[in-house]
């Protein structure tokens, strides 16, 4: 077995890698091979299948099957002496990992982390499953039986193994075609919202019932399609389920940040990991969620994910980290629980009685059992009401609970840097620093984006994660088209050309790398280490490459006026229509975008001074209105033809008006009258 010492400690060829996932394996028994040709060549030097596992740092079940058996003697002898096992991290990874996972949902309709393949030394999967535990328990077979068996199969039956293989590879590539039709319409945006309000738990918000995922991109639709119908229905299912994750488990309540999901209906007991994209998904829902209703509590939380950020998941060079690992002490979720007496032990007996009643801490607890014991007694805290953030001794029992629990040993973090979903997170921070006018956001946002621009390109173009130096891995479509996104939400905030220039030349490396000509792009360049280049659509818990490249595409039409960029579009939403159509809410990130195509959307000119009073009363009325279809450009004097003019010709003929800031507001259809008035300005951009 290819392992050496490192003075007590052996280790794998794991040891050479960056991934934090990676790293956690590299002293395991088991003979690991990171995805590449080294294994792949090994797996057909010696007839062997390749037993692929995939998972990633902050997932509890990987941690808990790398516990079981990939630290286990036995289960490594047989997985060394059978196969060729390769570890692979999603994150780093996510063409492989959403290869193999749709190839699971082939040959198991299932699939989840860690998940489980066995290919053939051609890479094709004929085994699939998620977690396994060593030996058979909960209804499970155990890796003990299992790879024997499979591995006599591959020696006695291979030929019915590699059937199995290529007619899996077969409906991978029927189900990678883009599902072609029409265009999508107003028609697509009603259906989308009477599957929504279909699904709707009207107790609780969300949708279905457990476990339950936040889907922000489904409560930005709810809204707009609020905005464009006048439907409170709408409008009251976002608020709802903002409403109910802020005040569940799903939320830290003492240090902020939103947890991956919940596992029961009533957002109380989440799988404990936080992940950036969630945050920055959440903080715009949020944002949205406060500008159409003008609840403070909203502004608030998105406040408080946005500095948890900030706070927590930032490097020293500016960029986000991945993700918050769910266990702490060998247990999920041991960071955050309370017993009543833990809590008593830190506030006096007023606080103890509102910590009762804000956050529900009670003797019996809320929790009952977890993977390693019986868990009763403890509590994971929950708010009573969004109100209750307004009691006296609200701040007071949080910050006492907050920095006892700083004591304890926190979960790690998984501190790589993604190219994508730092692209998320600056697009989140832009438009905080846009609505509350907050320059802290603005400077984090610039910074990460300095970030990706300098530290994670070469000669090869964008790469896709940064740890300790940029990797190899190159950059996917969504690597491309998240920043695309976050630049132009950047531009809109500061004004800033260099943000512009740098999103227009993403979106031509975006056409140019992964654009397919019968429509629709590619996750991935062509390469040599894939079974299939899919095209993906569906917007899961994060949104798809192909849903926010739309979006950017429309976009920079919108500041542009370049026609190619609309031509783009269409073909995009064509090529994906028949898909889109049949389930329009799983695909709610794409239906924002086609939200946005069907208009009506502003293109909205402040011709002014950056920093006058009579400019930031323009922008102050739009920071707190919900207008979610609009570009906002500002023209400073003698800038129309040097600076923005160069780019845009919505500034031509725009100017101050007597040393005023004037504003002009133009609509896909007609340009409406400027004005020197905040209050007139806002007028001109109601709904309808």
């Amino acid at each position: 077995m290819a392992t050496r010492s490192i003075g007590e400690e052996r280790s794998n060829r794991l040891i050479n890698e960056k991934s934090p996932y990676l790293l956690q394996h590299a002293h395991n028994p088991v003979d690991w091979y990171p995805w590449g040709e080294e294994a792949f060549r090994r797996a057909k030097e010696l007839d062997r299948p390749i037993f692929l596992s995939i998972g990633y740092s902050s997932c509890h079940w990987c941690h808990v099957m790398e516990e079981e058996s990939f630290q286990d003697e036995k289960v490594a002898a047989l997985l060394n002496a059978h196969f060729v096992p390769v570890k692979v991290d999603r994150e780093e990874r996510p063409d492989v990992d959403a290869t193999y996972m749709t190839a699971a949902q082939l040959l198991s309709g299932g699939g989840g982390w860690p998940l489980t393949m066995v290919l053939t030394p051609d890479l094709k999967p004929f085994f699939a499953a998620t977690y396994i535990p060593k030996e058979a328990k909960w209804g499970r077979s155990g890796l003990m039986t299992l790879l024997p068996t499979i591995s006599d199969f591959w020696k006695g039956r291979r030929q019915e193994l590699e059937e199995t293989s290529q007619k899996v590879v077969e409906a991978l590539k029927e189900q990678g075609e883009a599902a072609a039709g029409g265009g999508l319409g107003e028609e697509a945006l009603m259906a989308a919202f009477q599957n929504m309000m279909g699904a709707f738990d009207e107790t609780y918000g969300g949708f279905g019932l457990a476990p339950k995922f936040p889907t922000p991109h489904r409560l930005t639709l709810l809204l707009r399609y609020w905005n464009r119908t006048g439907d409170q229905k709408a409008l009251w299912m976002a608020d709802r389920t903002l409403e109910a994750m802020r005040k569940g488990g799903i939320y830290d309540q003492l240090g902020k940040g939103f947890h991956r999901y919940s596992t029961d209906q009533q957002w109380l007991v989440p799988h404990f990991e936080k992940m950036l994209y969630d945050q920055a998904l959440l903080a715009i829902a949020y944002i949205e969620g406060w500008q159409a209703t003008g609840k403070e509590h909203h502004s608030r939380t998105a406040r408080e994910v946005l500095d948890h950020v900030l706070d927590r998941m930032t490097s020293s060079e500016g960029g986000f980290f991945s993700s918050e690992d769910a266990d702490s002490e060998g247990e999920e979720g041991r960071f955050y629980l309370w017993t009543e007496g833990e809590a008593a032990a830190v506030l006096d007996e007023r606080e103890m009685e509102a910590a009762r009643r804000l956050f529900g801490l009670n003797a019996e607890g809320n929790m009952r059992e977890g993977v390693k014991g019986d868990l009763s007694g403890r509590s994971v805290l929950r708010l009573s009401s969004p109100e209750a953030m307004d009691d006296p001794l609200f701040d007071a029992v949080r910050q006492k609970l907050l920095a006892a629990r700083e004591k304890r040993p926190r979960p790690a973090m998984d501190d790589k840097i993604m190219a994508d979903w730092n692209g998320l997170m600056i697009a989140a921070l832009a438009r905080g620093a846009a609505a509350f006018m907050d320059e802290r956001y603005l400077r984090a946002a610039a910074r990460a984006a300095d970030h990706v621009l300098v530290r994670m390109r070469s000669e090869d173009g964008l790469g896709h994660v940064y740890r300790d130096g940029l990797s190899t891995v190159p950059g996917f479509l969504d690597d491309h088209a998240f920043m695309a996104w976050g630049l132009l939400e950047l531009f809109q905030a500061d004004q800033d050309l260099r943000w512009l220039n740098e999103a227009i030349a993403l979106v031509k490396e975006m056409n140019a790398g992964f654009w397919d000509d019968d429509g629709g792009y590619y996750q991935v360049r062509e390469g040599k280490d894939m079974i299939h280049r899919g095209k993906e659509v569906y917007d899961g818990a994060v949104p798809s490459g192909n849903s926010i490249a739309l979006l950017d595409l429309l976009t920079l039409y919108r500041i542009t006026e370049e026609p190619d960029l609309m031509t783009k579009a269409d073909a995009l939403i064509a090529a994906f229509s028949g898909a889109v159509f049949r389930s329009p809410e799983n695909h709610s990130q794409f239906m924002n975008a086609v939200d946005l195509r069907l208009g009506p959307s502003y293109s909205i000119v402040i011709a002014g001074r950056k920093g006058a009073e009579d400019t930031i009363l323009f922008l102050r009325e739009l920071a707190s209105r919900y207008v979610p279809n609009k570009v906002v450009l500002l023209l400073e004097p003698g800038k129309a033809v040097e600076g923005i003019g160069r780019l845009s010709p919505l500034v031509q003929g725009q100017a101050m008006r007597d040393g005023r800031a004037m504003a002009h507001v133009c609509t896909e259809r007609a340009c409406l009258p400027e004005t020197a008035d905040p209050g007139a300005f806002a007028e001109l951009l109601r709904p309808g």
